[in-house]
């Protein structure tokens, strides 16, 4: 921007000295002229006294030889064709000035013929010699202190420029700067409004939006966790109708304490001031932590299920809690939507830059992929929130979600996120299998 200002200010700046200074420049030279001119005639008319007394070759020689310009730039011209002095012009030229004064222009310079009537019907002419010394006499110096004010005026204009730009730019680079750090959480960042009005406008209304982000995470923060809270109780009442010894009920009472696990991290989530930025995890071991609940809930199903490709390392730049609870929602879609006894598989999958997880079912697919993958959408009567949560998820770490149709013969939900120094890919092994009996 600074650079913008600068060129605009040279080109304006240039154009109005160029303006002024052209006329200037051309005025100077033809008042040099002028003067150069008027010198010669002064020369001249010295001469006429001495025309009037005598015509004489000598007396008139003597006479121009008297003047401060000399026999050598003036010369007088008779009738009869008779000269005196050197002469600088063709007789034809001479012969036109006896009817009218005339400046001639010469080689190295110009040449002034004035006519002069004297007594008995006699005429003379005569010439004054002015030369380019003369004619430009002061013109390059002049022309030279124009060219400096018209430089000095471009620099000037362009330092006063640059100064207006950089006061401009260094408003805009802090309110960028800003903006930046509160996309990238900071929700403490704020400006001090300076530079021009508009960009002070611009900084308050920062500001404002600023203290309106913080205003409303807040409140939404103690909803979630005001929402969560709420359900302590049908969870406690849940945990007091368990009833009975034997495994089913201890399976029970497992899950009821990891659902109450999971509510309480929602709560400390909701509470905290603001959202720690997310740090890497390994794919595979969150596959397997999930797959201890997971596997458990297919066997009450009687689901046969696959875990393949989670026996080596596969970083991704998102946290344990945020990727498990993506995985949750893709198996709870699965444990929902389709009839028990439905098989499902979860592949692992690793290349040179991603990680993808590929959830497939043998289920009744999904009829509209596209719409699944928009929140709120919901084709089977749930909230619609499952797949959305996945989908934003990967794309914050750089990756996607796709639906297509699966080899089991239902759907393959395919989360893609960027590797964190991500391995080769090969072949996925299959590392654990169940066969519901």
């Amino acid at each position: 921007m600074r650079r913008s200002l600068a060129l605009v200010s040279v080109a304006v700046t240039a154009m109005v000295a160029l303006a002024f200074l052209i006329p200037l420049a051309v005025a100077v030279k033809e008042i040099a002229e002028s003067r150069a001119l008027g010198e010669a005639e002064r020369q001249a008319s010295m001469i006429v006294p001495a025309l009037v007394v005598t015509d004489d070759t000598a007396a008139l020689e003597r006479a121009l030889a008297s003047t401060p310009a000399g026999a050598g730039r003036l010369a007088v011209h008779l009738s009869g064709d008779r000269t005196i002095g050197s002469s600088r012009v063709r007789v034809a030229d001479v012969a036109a000035a006896f009817e009218r004064a005339r400046t001639v222009p010469v080689s190295d310079g110009y040449v002034l013929l004035r006519p002069v009537a004297l007594d008995s019907g006699r005429r003379a002419v005569i010439e004054a010699y002015a030369p380019d010394a003369n004619v430009k006499k002061g013109v390059t110096a002049s022309w030279a202190v124009l060219t400096a004010v018209a430089v000095a005026l471009v620099i000037g204009s362009v330092v006063v420029a640059d100064r207006l730009g950089a006061r401009v730019v260094r408003a805009a680079r802090r309110l960028g700067a800003a903006a930046t750090s509160l996309g990238a959480g900071d929700l403490s960042v704020r400006i001090k409004p300076d530079g021009p009005p508009e960009l002070v406008a611009a900084g308050q209304a920062f500001n404002a939006m600023a203290d309106q982000v913080v205003g409303l995470l807040a409140a939404e923060r103690e909803l979630a966790a005001d929402l969560s809270h709420r359900l302590r109780t049908p969870l406690t009442a849940l945990r007091l109708n368990i009833g009975g010894t034997g495994p089913e009920a201890e399976q029970r009472r497992l899950a009821v304490e990891r659902l109450e696990q999971a509510v309480d991290e929602i709560i400390r989530a909701a509470r905290k001031p603001a959202r720690p930025l997310p740090g890497g995890c390994d794919a595979a071991d969150v596959l397997r932590e999930r797959f201890i609940f997971w596997s458990a809930l297919a066997e009450d199903q009687g689901r046969p299920w696959q875990l393949v490709g989670a026996d080596a390392p596969g970083r991704v730049p998102v946290s344990a809690a945020d990727l498990g609870a993506a995985i949750d929602a893709l198996l709870g879609n699965v444990f929902r939507h389709t009839p028990q006894g439905t098989e499902f598989r979860v592949t692992l999958r690793r290349r040179a830059d991603m990680v993808g997880i590929l959830v497939a079912d043998a289920g009744p697919g999904i009829d509209d992929p596209e719409g699944a993958l928009t929140r709120g959408h919901s084709g089977a009567g749930s909230t619609g929130l499952g797949l959305d949560i996945v989908r934003r998820l990967a794309e914050a770490a750089g990756g996607g979600v796709r639906i297509e149709g699966s080899e089991l013969g239902g759907a393959c939900v395919h989360m893609w996120l960027r590797a964190d120094g991500g391995a080769p890919d090969r072949a996925p092994r299959r590392l654990l299998r169940r066969r519901a009996r």
